[in-house]
């Protein structure tokens, strides 16, 4: 049988995705941001209820261990943050299991970077700066789109009080599967998905703000003006239908974290899915003492995708799965 060895991108977009990344790099050295390289493997991984982390069994020092390839570099840079690094940024080989199709891989790039003292409004502006920068045209003006308001417009019903059995029917209606053991997060998040997504960024950049407090992950929360519900502070980012980035107010209190991502896990054993390790380097990391400030990743693959104009992001890759 003959193996397919040729790469999945041509060496003429190889040599694009070489420029563009150039262009990356240059825009954070105007800005005096410090380029950093963090290990893809760590002794804790995402504890994310819909994250897949991959791990493997290593010798060390220690004898056999248990070691994770990191889903992001977050854990790791903001232990440099910790450490009185400044702002950093990182291009980071990254890994997430059952992830493959037009829009995943299983080993992708993130680009990541962490800005101590700015507020997430200069992050927002910063980040649509950095995509216009990479697309190299206008993608059009930029828009805030409140999470709440794109589920009232879209689907008619509120996402923070739509009782939870409402909310599995909607979401087995749309997806075509039943939704009878689902929680909250699992319902809006196919949703969101299959109906929101899509229609996203056509006319330009969108951004989208105030998430559920449960979806705020390693963000602060705040309370929603207009019925002083917690929300999320963090914000993602849609151009032609397509999430390019994710930007949190970094949440910095090491108990808060240690008690997100125990919730994380015990959520993880009632949907029979396995634990994940929780990075205690990272909560020292926090209980030593991270400055406040925001951070964000944005999937490059997909942000060179749109800006050369391809199908998958199989083909801005040299070699995605499964030619790998």
């Amino acid at each position: 049988m003959e193996v397919d060895w040729r790469p999945s991108a041509s060496i003429e977009t190889l040599r694009e995705r070489a420029r563009l990344l150039a262009e990356v790099r240059a825009f954070f050295a105007e800005r005096k941001v410090l380029e950093v390289e963090t290990p893809v493997l760590g002794h804790g991984g995402s504890t994310d209820v819909h994250l897949a982390s991959l791990c493997l069994e290593a010798t060390t020092p220690a004898g056999g261990e248990r070691l994770w390839l990191q889903t992001s570099p977050e854990f790791h840079m903001k232990r440099l943050l910790a450490a009185g690094s400044g702002p950093i940024f990182q291009l980071a080989r990254s890994f997430r299991d059952a992830e493959v199709g037009s829009r995943h891989n299983l080993e992708f790039t993130m680009l990541e970077w962490y800005r101590p003292g700015l507020a997430l409004d200069e992050l927002v502006e910063e980040t649509t700066g950095l995509i216009r920068r990479v697309l190299q045209h206008d993608p059009g003006p930029v828009c805030r789109r409140r999470y709440r308001e794109l589920f009232r417009h879209a689907l008619g019903i509120d996402p923070f009080t739509e009782p939870l059995p409402a909310l599995r029917r909607l979401a087995g209606e749309e997806g075509g599967l039943s939704m009878a053991d689902s929680d909250r997060d699992g319902c809006l998040d196919l949703l969101m998905g299959l109906v929101i997504e899509p229609q996203l960024g056509h006319e330009g950049i969108e951004v989208v703000v105030d998430y559920p407090a449960s979806q705020a992950a390693l963000a602060r929360r705040h309370r929603d003006p207009e019925d002083g519900e917690w929300v999320a502070s963090r914000f993602e980012v849609y151009l032609a239908g397509l999430e390019l980035a994710n930007g949190y107010d970094e949440l910095t209190e090491a108990a808060e974290q240690r008690a997100r991502f125990e919730q994380d896990n015990t959520m993880r054993r009632r949907q029979g899915l396995p634990e994940v390790d929780i990075d205690t380097r990272l909560l020292a990391a926090l209980a030593h003492g991270m400055p406040a400030g925001s951070g964000v990743a944005l999937g490059i693959d997909r942000l060179i995708q749109l800006a050369l104009d391809k199908a998958s992001v199989a083909e801005v890759m040299a070699f995605a799965t499964p030619r790998c």
